[in-house]
């Protein structure tokens, strides 16, 4: 009761937001909708209206796509590092803003999904093999020319630097 006197306007909308039991739309149908209406109820506390099954399924599916965030960083900085080291001859500054730009991009998943920390050595194994692959492909190098393994320890892959200066032009 102390929410609807706080925001009476808020409370009013979250109710006539929460689909009756049969104007429901279906999750196959309609997503976006779908999502909408189970926030609604579980807002209303309307929790023996919610979709039990389906909600617990996005959710995970939530958890999924913060880790592929956190794969799909890690492929493109090691990518470009392995360029970097392997074809000094081609450095460019775009190779260096990727790199940054990765590392802040891996900072903000880590921010806000701090739990993917515990999943760092995995998603770096998952992400090796094909930032290798990756690699090979744009350097025209055979795969051999690098590592099987992941080269870099966590310190390198966030902190060693780049930097314009080393470039060749």
């Amino acid at each position: 009761m102390e929410d609807a006197m706080a925001h009476p306007a808020q409370s009013e909308a979250m109710a006539a937001a929460a689909p009756s039991a049969r104007g429901r739309t279906r999750y196959e149908d309609d997503l976006y909708t779908w999502v909408q209406e189970q926030v609604a109820l579980l807002r209303a506390r309307r929790f023996d209206e919610v979709d039990v099954e389906l909600v617990a399924e996005e959710l995970e599916d939530l958890s999924k796509r913060e880790y592929a965030r956190l794969y799909s960083c890690l492929r493109v900085l090691v990518m470009h590092m392995l360029k970097w080291d392997q074809q000094a001859e081609h450095r460019t500054p775009s190779w260096i803003y990727s790199i940054r730009e990765q590392r802040r991009r891996f900072d903000r998943v880590l921010k806000g999904s701090p739990g993917l920390k515990s999943r760092l050595d995995e998603a770096l194994a998952e992400a090796y093999p094909d930032a290798r692959d990756w690699a090979t492909n744009e350097t025209h190098l055979p795969p051999d020319e690098f590592p099987p393994d992941c080269p870099y320890a966590w310190d390198d892959l966030l902190q060693r630097p780049f930097d314009l200066d080393s470039v060749k032009t």
